[in-house]
């Protein structure tokens, strides 16, 4: 009698066996159980003559639809050069417990530190199998998959406020959310706006607008914003009487929150990268009173208004997504003017944000704690004539200090905020997010000259 053909396909991670126990249900058509074969790689697979065994956890299975599965096992086994084939019980009834929760006739081997091979026959036909899977309904949400490619946020709105130029986590943020598909809107400074819009229209950012298919991300609008404001009538008349401001009208929180109201309706997505603080380069010792409110309203409250004013207009499930940085919880020399006071405020906020968003409109709020990146407007921070910046000072230290010895990149961050944004993360809020290399875990730092002469 003839059988189905051999599928071969690869899983990568904790999702990927999720995906794989739905996949694995046989078809209707099919008379015959369904076998499942799985390896579970937990740990680096060290057999050089296989070169798709990578070195990051992975799910491998072969399903065939046949009668006798020793075969087929042994098939697996010879192809992954694995000398024995074992059964662990734990890894049966692991199998069997993911089985009866997701619906699906599947096999499942696991070993802590070695790859192992198990086989289960489902006593269930195909017409079990169709009305069990036919029972439970999954939400889109629950069956997306990690990485930039498998989340699909097609339809999705994201307003991304506080991108000027293609070099911040601002940016990287609107493209890996744009690379999952949703539509991109941004709010930028309306004094920086024209020269923003310029470089669109001119490609200047062409380059680092690819995206992993090769497409471009697209800016479907931008919005001039100037988030110190709340509404029209908090704007000063020196404000609206300075020419960066001449021919702009609209652009405090609450006139943007209207008008991209009128645009689409409700949006998914809102990100805060926005900060300032006019005495940055100032001690706190230093720092006056107006500079160090200046930097809480626009890096910190900022936050609180946008959700004020947007959270109506927001779907439910939507999610608020901020920026903040370790000088939140530690001395970061350089980095004054009530700067590190407004991050710990902007951390603060996001728990209680993400309890009273939560129970208003179902949304959810978090936010990353990012390493150092030399973005455009990090490098504005002042420096010493012949000295090196601020963040190339703070850069270099992160490299020789923190556990991941290695550069960060704004694709970690935006791949980052990509998972935050996504359904993957549909019970994750009130959270700071550490995207640092491990920075933020450090308590001594190894490139002191007190640590010279230890071999660490």
């Amino acid at each position: 009698m003839a059988t189905s053909p051999k599928r071969v396909r690869v899983f990568r991670g904790v999702d990927g066996l999720r995906r794989l126990l739905k996949a694995t249900s046989a078809p209707a058509s099919n008379p015959f159980y369904c076998i499942s074969i799985i390896v579970f790689v937990t740990a680096p697979f060290n057999v050089d003559t296989n070169a798709h065994i990578t070195k990051q956890p992975t799910l491998q299975y072969d399903t065939m639809c046949r009668r006798s599965p020793t075969k087929l096992i042994s098939k697996l086994s010879s192809r992954l050069s694995i000398e024995s084939t074992m059964m662990f019980r734990r890894s049966t009834v692991f199998a069997a417990a993911a089985a009866l929760v997701y619906g699906a006739s599947s096999v499942a081997a696991f070993a802590p530190c070695s790859p192992a091979v198990g086989n289960l026959v489902s006593k269930t036909n195909s017409a079990t199998i169709q009305q069990q899977s036919q029972s439970r309904q999954y939400s889109s949400t629950q069956l997306q998959m990690a990485g930039p490619a498998q989340v699909d946020l097609t339809g999705k709105v994201a307003f991304v406020a506080g991108v000027a130029d293609s070099s911040g986590y601002g940016w990287a943020i609107a493209r890996a959310l744009a690379s999952a598909g949703a539509t991109i809107i941004v709010g930028t400074w309306p004094p920086v706006l024209k020269i923003f819009e310029s470089g669109l229209r001119k490609g200047s950012f062409d380059e680092d607008s690819i995206l992993p298919d090769g497409s471009k991300m697209n800016i479907e609008k931008v919005y001039p914003l100037d988030a110190v404001f709340d509404t029209a009538d908090d704007v000063p008349d020196e404000i609206k009487e300075n020419k960066r401001y001449a021919g702009l009208s609209g652009y405090t929180i609450e006139e943007v929150a209207k008008a991209i109201e009128a645009d689409y309706g409700k949006i998914d997505i809102l990100v805060h990268s926005l900060a300032n603080g006019p005495e940055v380069t100032k001690p706190l010792l230093e720092t006056s009173r107006k500079g160090y409110l200046a930097a809480s309203s626009a890096s910190a409250y900022s936050a609180v208004s946008l959700l004020q004013k947007f959270g109506p207009i927001m779907n439910e499930g939507g999610n608020m997504l901020s920026l903040t940085y370790i000088a939140s919880e530690k001395v970061i020399p350089g980095y004054g003017g009530g700067m590190s006071s407004a991050k710990a405020q902007l951390e603060s906020d996001t728990r209680t944000l993400a309890y009273e968003a939560g129970r208003k409109w179902k949304l959810r709020v978090n936010t990353i704690s990012a390493g150092p990146l030399k973005s455009r407007a990090a490098s504005a921070i002042g420096k010493e004539p012949g000295q090196k910046t601020f963040i190339e000072y703070a850069i270099d230290y992160s490299k020789a200090n923190a556990p991941l010895a290695q550069d960060l990149y704004n694709e970690d961050v935006g791949n980052s905020a990509l998972f935050l944004c996504s359904g993957l993360a549909r019970t994750v809020t009130g959270v700071t997010l550490y995207v640092d290399n491990g920075l933020h875990a450090m308590g001594m730092a190894l490139d002191s000259e007190s640590m010279s002469d230890r071999n660490v």
